[in-house]
């Protein structure tokens, strides 16, 4: 089916504007013993998921070397192996990984690092190319970081990627990427709880796509989450902190729940609406596990936007607990 699409910043590709966050889908993995996963998965249901949003009109596909350690990349192959031509599809680099271990195993963005991640990305993509390849390592420091942008550059001009990105919140190193002319999108953290406008002011300026990750804040935006609600050791979310940062999204959560769920949206709906009223230059990427889950957050597509009046009061609402 078609849905609504944004561009992909200047490239000149269109996307879904809803995506598919893969790191979800990876499975478990680890850096210094600790998780940086999702915990169990089942690729069967992690493939029948994508079909699922592919046919509910996602086109969007994010992933990264360093979700389950390769395992992402490669259930995403299997899933659109006969399909590559339907879909855009963005990794990352920056992390070094033992597929075998299932481990990050540092940090590397020289350039013939660079040049090997993208090989190996490829390779477990089943792909000829990259759309959209995005630098993983959000406080690299700038000044190294002009090295990075000449090889993404060698990169589009052998053909091994189309457009490139940073995923980083900071506004000052967003622009030094977008300096460069195959520059098209910045990876951000943004959701209805937590505001970005320092960075929403770059990309509507730089015309660049803002990929927002955290979405969902990890799943508490969907209503699914107690202060009580527990993870299994391999999870990263066992670090969620419910009586902090988690348990004010909970609460916040309940003073919006209403404008969210209006027009018949889920909570999932709602949060991806006002992302998608933020800014024309966004596009969500909600980790994506199960069928269920494709279809609903692909129901944001139908919905659409907040209009105005949901955006304002949501506003007023959290100003008044000093969330903007």
């Amino acid at each position: 089916m078609t849905s609504p699409t944004r561009p992909l910043g200047g490239s000149g590709l269109k996307v879904s504007s809803i995506g598919f966050g893969c790191w979800a889908i990876g499975g478990p993995a680890f850096r210094d013993g600790n998780p940086i996963g999702w915990g169990k998965v089942d690729d069967d249901e992690s493939v029948a998921a994508i079909h699922a949003a592919l046919d509910a009109g996602v086109t969007f596909f994010d992933t990264a070397n360093v979700y389950g350690a390769g395992h992402s990349e490669r259930v995403l192959a299997r899933a659109l192996a006969d399909r590559r031509d339907q879909v855009v599809i963005a990794t990352k680099f920056g992390n070094l990984i033992d597929e075998d271990t299932k481990h990050a195993v540092g940090r590397d963005a020289s350039p013939a690092s660079i040049r090997e991640q993208c090989e190996g990305s490829l390779t477990r993509l089943g792909t000829d190319v990259i759309d959209l390849y995005q630098f993983h390592i959000g406080d690299y420091d700038p000044v190294q970081a002009e090295e990075v942008v000449a090889t993404l550059e060698e990169l589009v001009a052998a053909g091994k990627i189309r457009s490139f990105g940073w995923s980083t919140d900071d506004p000052e190193r967003a622009k030094l990427f977008a300096r460069s002319p195959h520059c098209s999108a910045v990876q951000l953290h943004a959701n209805v709880i937590d505001d970005n406008p320092a960075m929403v002011a770059l990309i509507e300026s730089e015309n660049l796509a803002g990929i927002n990750r955290g979405p969902l804040a990890m799943g508490a935006l969907t209503g699914k989450f107690t202060p009580r609600t527990t993870f299994a050791d391999d999870d990263v979310r066992r670090r969620f902190d419910f009586a902090g940062k988690e348990g004010r999204t909970l609460e916040a959560l309940e003073q919006i729940r209403e404008i969210l769920t209006s027009g018949g949206r889920t909570l999932a709906q709602g949060s991806l609406g006002w992302l998608l009223a933020r800014s024309p230059a966004f596009v969500p990427i909600p980790g994506i596990r199960t069928v269920e889950q494709a279809r609903e957050n692909a129901g944001a597509l139908t919905h659409g936007p907040l209009d105005d009046a949901a955006m304002a009061e949501i506003d007023t609402i959290l100003a008044g607990l000093n969330l903007r």
